[in-house]
């Protein structure tokens, strides 16, 4: 008996989408609960009085060198857990990086100095990055052809959803239920234990897919020699320039969005008269204003990728977010628009800075046979993410000199526009996918 479809899918091919779903929702939870406890977390553990002019600086130092020590375990985590997921099944290594960035989430809690913080911030990195390869090649090898595409773009939205789980459950515990106690930020890592009673629920109900299962014993054993073989070469390179193009764009525009903001946000605010506490309200107006525009933009950005890769193909698919991208940059952050304007253009930013990025659960998979697909999909997405590494920490290290930094990083944000549009050069060597079929690699 035919099980029901809905949407062309059975109920188990939901399942899955919705636990890789989940676990990349998880994933990001995870990454940014430091960068939203961080003012309490670094002064409790540094001994500093949080209100002291010089806690800043050093809550701005160990914030960039700690998001640059993610990035790096990251990058490591994803290339590693990609080619142990070829080896030893998606679903495993899928419940394997969920509990190792779930329990070292919530030893954070524990930590009795930065050094031991930092340790466990490095072990969670490298489950958050292993579980990307994983579940993007799950999904792609579950999921019928024709909805291939569509199931790419939906389990990126779940990154959305876990900016917004790590914002509002930091403030319901630091700001709402306990707002005298300079410990909370122990509290809210001790939510990182949630993803692992998700692991076990996926272990149960989620299997490896058959795809791979049937390759499985005879195709040859992954290894990242092969991804420079002459039958690879072009696919490899292929994924990880689009990859590292895109990282890089929307890395620098996520990282120095909220600084750059604050700049422009003190000029207008200034223009209009404001001083005082009028003026920092609405500094902090401004700021968050900007990220949940950015982030609605890359929710939209993520979904229409899809028709644009279904009609147009994935090598145009790229050269139209990119082209947009790096124009929208460079208007953004280079041109004198009213403030307004300016927060009305982040959405075009995020719009093409997620949509890039959002395209790589699908095509990825592509590029790759079966025996090779997490190993490579793991490798060009988070090769990117070891030169990106550096940005935060250097967010860090100029904004901690005032009003100096942030007047230099903002003459410098129009320049990453010219990385996208650089990119367009490398377009005639992208490998188009966009017939291709999963089943057959």
């Amino acid at each position: 008996m035919k099980s029901k479809e809905f949407w062309g899918m059975t109920g188990y091919q939901w399942t899955v989408l919705f636990a890789a779903w989940l676990g990349w929702g998880f994933d990001t939870f995870d990454a940014l609960l430091f960068n939203y406890v961080a003012a309490s977390c670094v002064p409790d553990l540094l001994g500093l009085d949080p209100a002291a002019p010089e806690t800043r600086e050093q809550t701005l130092y160990w914030t960039g060198a700690l998001t640059s020590l993610l990035l790096v375990g990251w990058a490591a985590g994803g290339i590693g857990f990609g080619k142990l997921a070829d080896r030893i099944g998606r679903s495993r290594t899928l419940i394997l990086t969920i509990l190792i960035y779930s329990l070292g989430t919530a030893a954070c809690a524990f930590a009795p100095n930065l050094w031991v913080l930092a340790l466990f911030r490095f072990i969670t990195s490298l489950g958050i990055g292993g579980e990307w390869a994983a579940g993007a090649a799950m999904v792609a090898e579950v999921v019928p052809e024709k909805r291939r595409l569509e199931a790419g773009a939906l389990l990126y939205t779940a990154a959305p959803l876990g900016v917004f789980m790590a914002g509002f459950s930091s403030d319901l515990i630091s700001n709402q239920w306990m707002p005298d106690n300079p410990s909370a930020w122990r509290y809210v890592f001790l939510l990182g234990l949630i993803p692992a009673a998700f692991a076990v629920v996926v272990r149960r109900f989620v299997h490896e897919p058959e795809v791979w299962k049937a390759d499985h014993e005879s195709a040859p054993k992954a290894s990242f020699a092969e991804l420079l073989s002459p039958a690879m070469r072009q696919r490899t390179f292929s994924g990880a320039s689009m990859a590292v193009t895109a990282l890089l764009a929307w890395w620098s525009c996520n990282a120095f969005l909220p600084l750059v903001t604050g700049v422009f946000a003190e000029e207008a605010g200034m223009a209009q008269g404001l001083t005082g506490d009028s003026l920092k309200t609405f500094i902090s107006q401004t700021k968050n204003s900007a990220i949940h525009i950015f982030n609605a933009g890359g929710l939209l950005g993520t979904l229409a990728s899809v028709p644009l890769a279904r009609h147009l193909g994935r090598r145009a698919t790229f050269g139209i977010y990119f082209l947009v991208s790096g124009l929208s940059i460079g208007a953004t952050f280079g041109l004198s628009l009213p403030i307004s304007l300016r927060l009305g253009m982040f959405f075009l930013v995020g719009l093409t800075g997620y949509g890039a990025l959002g395209s790589f659960t699908y095509y990825l998979p592509e590029l790759f046979p079966t025996y090779l697909r997490a190993t490579g999909s793991g490798f060009c997405y988070n090769i990117g993410r070891f030169i990106t590494a550096l940005g935060p920490f250097y967010v860090a290290s100029v904004a901690s000199q005032g009003a100096q930094g942030s007047q230099a990083i903002s003459a410098v944000m129009p320049l990453v526009g010219l990385i996208p549009l650089g990119a367009l050069l490398l377009l005639p060597w992208v490998v188009e996918t966009k017939d291709s079929d999963l089943r057959e690699s």
